[in-house]
């Protein structure tokens, strides 16, 4: 099998769009998203609409829980929590259930585990070796998977856990190995945060036993104008010019 794993869409339906248009050179079996397909950009209704459509399986974000109103916007800062309060106001009413729908995690088979923040929290980020470490330890709880996916961060990273000791990697190519548990980030979509504005996935090969980060090319211009005159931050704007 071959997964397309993407994450932090964040209503930016030009890199959604584009993705999926990328997936003609390189085909999958099924796509797994792993939250957050609202907040900070323009079009939320029209990602959830294609996501639904499409019938892709997704966990729920932080910005997923805040705007169909599960949680309050307290943690947020403000750019967020101004994101998500125009947010509120243009989801259909189906749309707002479908978020508060959506499970906090999912168990693909014997693959994978799916999550967007940490394993038991989807507002908590995984940062650093500290943080793996004691994920790796959650995962453990999770009979018969050693491979999960998360999202949050942005930034797409590997961790390698073995005996105790977490090794990071940034390879655009990860050789899964026996006996060794594995905490995949695919990095933003929508909104990328390692300088680079290009959105970010991966693809897991099974019978390979391989995960290929992939870069996708999408119109940041429109997104940005977007952004611009739905009245939003150009803070926003600007972040996604430079992938921070």
């Amino acid at each position: 099998m071959r997964y397309a794993i993407i994450s932090d869409v964040h209503a930016n339906i030009e890199a959604l769009t584009s993705f999926f248009e990328s997936l003609e050179k390189h085909p999958v079996d099924k796509i797994v998203c792993l939250g957050d397909l609202v907040g900070y950009n323009a079009n939320p209704n029209e990602c959830i609409d294609l996501m639904r459509e499409k019938n892709i399986p997704c966990v729920m974000g932080n910005h997923d829980s805040m705007a169909a109103g599960i949680e309050d916007l307290s943690e947020f800062n403000l750019l967020a929590s101004d994101a998500i309060e125009w947010t509120r106001g243009v989801l259909t009413e189906e749309n707002k259930a479908f978020l508060a729908s959506l499970p906090d995690s999912i168990r693909v088979g014997r693959a994978f585990y799916a999550v967007h923040g940490s394993i038991n929290d989807k507002d908590r980020y995984i940062y650093g070796a500290a943080d793996a470490l004691r994920n790796f330890k959650l995962l453990d709880k999770v009979k018969g998977l050693s491979i999960c996916f998360f999202g949050h961060t942005h930034v797409p990273i590997s961790y390698l856990g073995a005996n105790e000791s977490v090794r990071m990697n940034l390879d655009n190519t990860v050789k899964l190995k026996k006996g060794a548990s594995y905490l995949i980030n695919p990095g933003g979509l929508g909104q990328s945060r390692d300088k680079d504005p290009r959105g970010s996935y991966v693809i897991y090969d099974t019978k390979k036993s391989e995960i290929t980060f992939l870069r996708v090319e999408y119109d940041i211009d429109a997104t940005v104008a977007k952004i611009i005159e739905a009245g939003l931050s150009p803070r926003l704007a600007e972040r996604l010019k430079l992938g921070w």
